[in-house]
Protein backbone atom coordinates (compact mmCIF):
# COMPACT_ATOMS: atom_id res chain seq x y z
CA UNK A 1 0.00 0.00 0.00
CA UNK A 2 2.37 2.62 0.63
CA UNK A 3 4.46 1.80 -2.05
CA UNK A 4 1.84 1.94 -4.45
CA UNK A 5 0.92 5.30 -2.84
CA UNK A 6 4.37 7.08 -3.36
CA UNK A 7 4.63 5.35 -7.01
CA UNK A 8 1.22 7.16 -7.34
CA UNK A 9 2.93 10.52 -6.21
CA UNK A 10 5.76 10.80 -8.56
CA UNK A 11 6.75 10.84 -12.45
CA UNK A 12 8.71 7.50 -12.06
CA UNK A 13 7.92 4.45 -14.86
CA UNK A 14 10.48 2.28 -13.51
CA UNK A 15 8.80 -0.38 -11.54
CA UNK A 16 12.01 -2.20 -10.83
CA UNK A 17 12.95 0.86 -8.63
CA UNK A 18 9.71 0.95 -6.82
CA UNK A 19 9.77 -3.11 -6.34
CA UNK A 20 13.63 -3.00 -4.82
CA UNK A 21 11.79 0.04 -2.05
CA UNK A 22 9.32 -1.92 -1.57
CA UNK A 23 11.35 -5.19 -0.55
CA UNK A 24 13.48 -2.85 1.09
CA UNK A 25 10.61 -2.12 3.38
CA UNK A 26 9.79 -5.63 4.19
CA UNK A 27 13.08 -6.71 4.80
CA UNK A 28 13.82 -3.93 7.01
CA UNK A 29 11.08 -5.64 9.13
CA UNK A 30 14.10 -7.95 10.49
CA UNK A 31 16.26 -4.67 11.14
CA UNK A 32 13.73 -3.60 13.69
CA UNK A 33 13.04 -7.21 15.16
CA UNK A 34 16.90 -7.65 15.68
CA UNK A 35 16.94 -3.97 17.12
CA UNK A 36 14.00 -4.91 19.69
CA UNK A 37 15.72 -8.52 20.84
CA UNK A 38 19.02 -7.00 21.05
CA UNK A 39 17.79 -3.90 23.13
CA UNK A 40 16.51 -6.77 25.81
CA UNK A 41 20.22 -7.97 26.09
CA UNK A 42 21.56 -4.42 26.28
CA UNK A 43 18.98 -4.40 29.80
CA UNK A 44 20.06 -7.10 30.73
CA UNK A 45 23.80 -5.76 30.68
CA UNK A 46 22.66 -2.55 31.81
CA UNK A 47 21.44 -4.41 34.96
CA UNK A 48 24.49 -6.11 35.67
CA UNK A 49 26.50 -2.23 35.93
CA UNK A 50 23.85 -1.22 38.24
CA UNK A 51 24.95 -4.20 40.77
CA UNK A 52 28.68 -3.57 40.34
CA UNK A 53 27.99 0.15 40.31
CA UNK A 54 26.37 -0.41 43.88
CA UNK A 55 28.60 -2.79 45.06
CA UNK A 56 31.13 -0.75 44.67
CA UNK A 57 29.81 2.55 46.30
CA UNK A 58 31.52 3.23 49.75
CA UNK A 59 28.53 2.98 52.07
CA UNK A 60 27.20 -0.16 50.32
CA UNK A 61 24.82 -1.65 52.24
CA UNK A 62 24.27 -5.87 52.70
CA UNK A 63 22.20 -5.89 49.89
CA UNK A 64 24.74 -3.76 47.73
CA UNK A 65 27.12 -6.27 48.55
CA UNK A 66 25.15 -9.33 48.23
CA UNK A 67 22.65 -8.96 45.75
CA UNK A 68 19.69 -10.38 44.26
CA UNK A 69 20.72 -11.67 40.74
CA UNK A 70 17.72 -13.04 39.77
CA UNK A 71 16.80 -10.89 36.79
CA UNK A 72 20.70 -10.73 35.53
CA UNK A 73 20.69 -14.15 35.43
CA UNK A 74 16.95 -14.79 34.18
CA UNK A 75 17.38 -17.99 31.85
CA UNK A 76 15.76 -16.24 28.73
CA UNK A 77 18.68 -13.82 28.97
CA UNK A 78 20.71 -16.56 28.28
CA UNK A 79 19.29 -18.43 25.87
CA UNK A 80 19.31 -15.35 23.33
CA UNK A 81 23.09 -14.22 24.26
CA UNK A 82 23.92 -17.99 23.91
CA UNK A 83 22.33 -17.86 20.43
CA UNK A 84 25.40 -17.88 17.96
CA UNK A 85 22.94 -17.78 14.96
CA UNK A 86 21.27 -14.57 16.40
CA UNK A 87 24.31 -13.10 18.04
CA UNK A 88 26.24 -12.68 14.18
CA UNK A 89 22.83 -11.00 12.91
CA UNK A 90 23.14 -8.75 15.40
CA UNK A 91 26.94 -8.00 14.76
CA UNK A 92 25.90 -7.53 10.96
CA UNK A 93 23.17 -5.17 11.18
CA UNK A 94 24.22 -1.46 11.09
CA UNK A 95 21.50 -0.23 11.88
CA UNK A 96 21.83 -1.44 15.73
CA UNK A 97 24.64 0.68 17.91
CA UNK A 98 23.18 0.87 21.48
CA UNK A 99 26.44 2.49 22.44
CA UNK A 100 25.52 6.09 20.67
CA UNK A 101 21.70 5.48 22.10
CA UNK A 102 22.48 4.33 25.44
CA UNK A 103 19.77 6.84 26.95
CA UNK A 104 16.99 4.52 25.96
CA UNK A 105 18.66 1.46 27.33
CA UNK A 106 18.26 3.57 30.60
CA UNK A 107 14.62 4.72 30.25
CA UNK A 108 13.67 0.97 29.81
CA UNK A 109 15.74 -0.21 32.49
CA UNK A 110 14.22 2.02 35.24
CA UNK A 111 10.77 1.64 33.55
CA UNK A 112 11.32 -2.12 34.37
CA UNK A 113 12.49 -1.78 37.94
CA UNK A 114 9.83 0.34 38.71
CA UNK A 115 7.54 -2.09 37.56
CA UNK A 116 4.92 -4.26 39.65
CA UNK A 117 6.04 -7.24 37.43
CA UNK A 118 9.52 -6.84 38.17
CA UNK A 119 8.88 -6.61 41.81
CA UNK A 120 7.11 -9.10 42.56
CA UNK A 121 9.45 -11.28 40.27
CA UNK A 122 12.69 -9.73 43.16
CA UNK A 123 10.82 -11.06 46.20
CA UNK A 124 12.54 -14.25 46.35
CA UNK A 125 16.51 -15.32 44.80
CA UNK A 126 15.23 -17.98 43.03
CA UNK A 127 12.91 -19.19 39.59
CA UNK A 128 12.60 -22.08 37.37
CA UNK A 129 13.13 -21.29 33.93
CA UNK A 130 9.17 -21.56 33.57
CA UNK A 131 9.20 -18.35 35.90
CA UNK A 132 11.72 -16.53 34.28
CA UNK A 133 10.30 -17.23 31.02
CA UNK A 134 7.07 -15.82 32.16
CA UNK A 135 7.96 -13.05 33.98
CA UNK A 136 10.19 -12.13 30.71
CA UNK A 137 6.85 -11.98 28.24
CA UNK A 138 4.84 -10.15 31.19
CA UNK A 139 7.92 -7.08 30.77
CA UNK A 140 8.45 -7.30 27.49
CA UNK A 141 4.19 -7.01 26.94
CA UNK A 142 3.33 -4.79 29.70
CA UNK A 143 6.72 -2.36 29.90
CA UNK A 144 9.05 -2.52 26.99
CA UNK A 145 6.55 -2.84 24.20
CA UNK A 146 4.27 -0.07 25.15
CA UNK A 147 7.04 2.22 26.48
CA UNK A 148 6.13 5.97 24.59
CA UNK A 149 9.27 7.62 24.32
CA UNK A 150 11.01 3.82 22.97
CA UNK A 151 8.01 4.28 20.19
CA UNK A 152 9.57 7.88 19.46
CA UNK A 153 13.13 6.39 19.28
CA UNK A 154 12.26 3.88 16.80
CA UNK A 155 10.09 6.60 14.92
CA UNK A 156 13.17 8.78 14.81
CA UNK A 157 15.24 5.76 13.50
CA UNK A 158 13.14 4.57 10.62
CA UNK A 159 9.67 6.10 10.00
CA UNK A 160 8.35 2.83 8.23
CA UNK A 161 8.74 0.91 11.27
CA UNK A 162 6.06 2.48 13.12
CA UNK A 163 3.63 0.34 10.79
CA UNK A 164 6.25 -3.09 11.64
CA UNK A 165 6.48 -2.30 15.28
CA UNK A 166 3.07 -4.29 16.07
CA UNK A 167 3.92 -7.32 14.30
CA UNK A 168 7.49 -7.40 15.04
CA UNK A 169 6.11 -7.18 18.85
CA UNK A 170 3.85 -9.96 18.15
CA UNK A 171 6.73 -12.00 16.79
CA UNK A 172 8.49 -11.73 19.40
CA UNK A 173 6.08 -12.56 22.15
CA UNK A 174 5.32 -15.73 20.16
CA UNK A 175 8.98 -16.51 19.72
CA UNK A 176 9.08 -16.40 24.05
CA UNK A 177 5.91 -18.48 24.69
CA UNK A 178 7.16 -21.41 22.34
CA UNK A 179 10.42 -21.12 23.93
CA UNK A 180 12.04 -24.07 25.44
CA UNK A 181 15.65 -25.08 27.32
CA UNK A 182 15.82 -27.17 24.32
CA UNK A 183 14.65 -24.63 21.40
CA UNK A 184 16.86 -25.49 18.29
CA UNK A 185 19.83 -23.10 16.78
CA UNK A 186 17.24 -21.28 14.53
CA UNK A 187 14.85 -20.36 17.45
CA UNK A 188 15.96 -16.99 17.39
CA UNK A 189 16.49 -16.24 14.09
CA UNK A 190 13.10 -16.28 12.24
CA UNK A 191 12.03 -16.08 8.44
CA UNK A 192 11.16 -13.08 6.99
CA UNK A 193 9.07 -14.74 4.66
CA UNK A 194 7.25 -17.72 4.61
CA UNK A 195 8.81 -19.35 1.59
CA UNK A 196 9.80 -18.02 -1.80
CA UNK A 197 5.93 -17.69 -3.03
CA UNK A 198 5.28 -15.12 0.03
CA UNK A 199 7.50 -13.29 -0.90
CA UNK A 200 6.37 -12.79 -4.86
CA UNK A 201 2.83 -12.49 -3.80
CA UNK A 202 4.14 -8.81 -2.56
CA UNK A 203 6.12 -8.32 -5.59
CA UNK A 204 3.16 -9.26 -7.72
CA UNK A 205 0.67 -7.61 -5.93
CA UNK A 206 2.50 -4.58 -6.28
CA UNK A 207 2.94 -4.92 -10.02
CA UNK A 208 0.10 -6.04 -11.17
CA UNK A 209 -1.88 -3.22 -9.51
CA UNK A 210 0.56 -0.41 -11.06
CA UNK A 211 0.65 -2.39 -14.47
CA UNK A 212 -3.36 -2.71 -14.62
CA UNK A 213 -3.85 1.05 -13.39
CA UNK A 214 -5.57 1.95 -16.19
CA UNK A 215 -8.55 -0.50 -16.22
CA UNK A 216 -8.58 -1.15 -12.80
CA UNK A 217 -9.11 3.24 -12.49
CA UNK A 218 -12.12 2.69 -15.32
CA UNK A 219 -13.89 -0.06 -13.15
CA UNK A 220 -13.78 2.41 -10.04
CA UNK A 221 -15.09 5.67 -12.21
CA UNK A 222 -17.91 3.38 -12.75
CA UNK A 223 -18.63 2.67 -9.36
CA UNK A 224 -18.20 6.40 -8.00
CA UNK A 225 -19.93 8.34 -11.05
CA UNK A 226 -21.41 10.30 -8.16
CA UNK A 227 -18.51 11.18 -6.32
CA UNK A 228 -16.14 13.98 -7.17
CA UNK A 229 -12.79 12.37 -7.81
CA UNK A 230 -11.59 14.75 -5.17
CA UNK A 231 -13.73 13.83 -2.44
CA UNK A 232 -11.83 10.40 -2.53
CA UNK A 233 -9.37 9.86 -0.43
CA UNK A 234 -6.02 9.06 -1.99
CA UNK A 235 -5.49 6.10 0.09
CA UNK A 236 -8.95 4.62 -0.14
CA UNK A 237 -8.19 4.61 -3.91
CA UNK A 238 -5.12 3.25 -3.32
CA UNK A 239 -6.72 0.18 -1.17
CA UNK A 240 -9.66 0.23 -3.86
CA UNK A 241 -7.28 -0.51 -6.76
CA UNK A 242 -5.43 -3.24 -4.68
CA UNK A 243 -8.67 -4.97 -4.02
CA UNK A 244 -9.55 -4.92 -7.48
CA UNK A 245 -6.41 -6.21 -8.81
CA UNK A 246 -6.14 -9.13 -5.98
CA UNK A 247 -10.52 -9.74 -7.22
CA UNK A 248 -9.25 -9.88 -10.99
CA UNK A 249 -5.84 -11.25 -10.67
CA UNK A 250 -5.15 -13.68 -7.69
CA UNK A 251 -7.38 -16.60 -8.25
CA UNK A 252 -6.12 -18.67 -5.47
CA UNK A 253 -7.16 -15.24 -2.87
CA UNK A 254 -11.18 -16.04 -1.72
CA UNK A 255 -13.22 -13.02 -2.03
CA UNK A 256 -14.06 -12.62 1.83
CA UNK A 257 -10.39 -12.61 2.94
CA UNK A 258 -9.68 -9.91 0.52
CA UNK A 259 -12.40 -7.60 1.04
CA UNK A 260 -11.93 -8.43 4.89
CA UNK A 261 -8.16 -7.25 4.83
CA UNK A 262 -8.35 -4.07 2.97
CA UNK A 263 -11.20 -2.96 5.06
CA UNK A 264 -9.35 -3.51 8.43
CA UNK A 265 -6.16 -1.29 6.35
CA UNK A 266 -8.84 1.23 5.40
CA UNK A 267 -9.95 1.22 9.57
CA UNK A 268 -6.09 1.67 10.57
CA UNK A 269 -4.89 4.02 8.44
CA UNK A 270 -7.86 5.80 6.49
CA UNK A 271 -10.78 8.35 7.69
CA UNK A 272 -13.27 6.71 9.44
CA UNK A 273 -15.84 5.74 7.14
CA UNK A 274 -13.36 4.77 4.07
CA UNK A 275 -14.39 1.05 5.05
CA UNK A 276 -17.82 1.91 4.16
CA UNK A 277 -17.29 3.21 1.21
CA UNK A 278 -14.69 0.65 0.15
CA UNK A 279 -16.98 -2.54 1.22
CA UNK A 280 -19.64 -0.90 -1.15
CA UNK A 281 -17.16 -0.81 -3.89
CA UNK A 282 -16.08 -3.57 -3.52
CA UNK A 283 -19.06 -5.57 -2.87
CA UNK A 284 -20.94 -4.06 -6.13
CA UNK A 285 -18.13 -5.19 -7.71
CA UNK A 286 -18.12 -8.59 -6.69
CA UNK A 287 -22.11 -9.24 -7.38
CA UNK A 288 -21.04 -7.57 -11.40
CA UNK A 289 -18.10 -9.98 -11.92
CA UNK A 290 -20.67 -12.79 -10.59
CA UNK A 291 -23.23 -12.15 -12.80
CA UNK A 292 -21.01 -11.73 -15.86
CA UNK A 293 -18.88 -14.64 -14.94
CA UNK A 294 -15.49 -12.52 -14.61
CA UNK A 295 -14.64 -13.94 -11.01
CA UNK A 296 -11.96 -16.32 -11.70
CA UNK A 297 -11.43 -18.13 -8.92
CA UNK A 298 -9.88 -21.33 -8.69
CA UNK A 299 -11.01 -24.23 -5.08
CA UNK A 300 -13.68 -24.28 -3.03
CA UNK A 301 -15.04 -21.70 -0.49
CA UNK A 302 -13.26 -18.92 -2.45
CA UNK A 303 -16.29 -17.44 -3.90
Amino acid sequence: MQTIYAFRGSESDDLKKDEKFLLFSIENMYSLYLLMMSLLLEVQKRAVQDIENKQKKHLATSEDKNPNRKFVNNQVFQLIAQNEAFMEQIKDNSSINWELDNEYIDIIFKAITKSDVYNDYMQTRTSDFKEDKDVFIDIFKEVVAPNDKLYDYIEDKNLTWLDDLPTVNTTILKLLRKLKLTSSKGHFTPKLYKDTEDKQFAIDLFTKTILNTKGINEEIAQKTKNWDADRIASLDYVLLQMGICELQHFPSIPVKVTINEYLEIAKEYSTPKSSIFINGILDKLVKEYKKTDKLNKVGRGLM
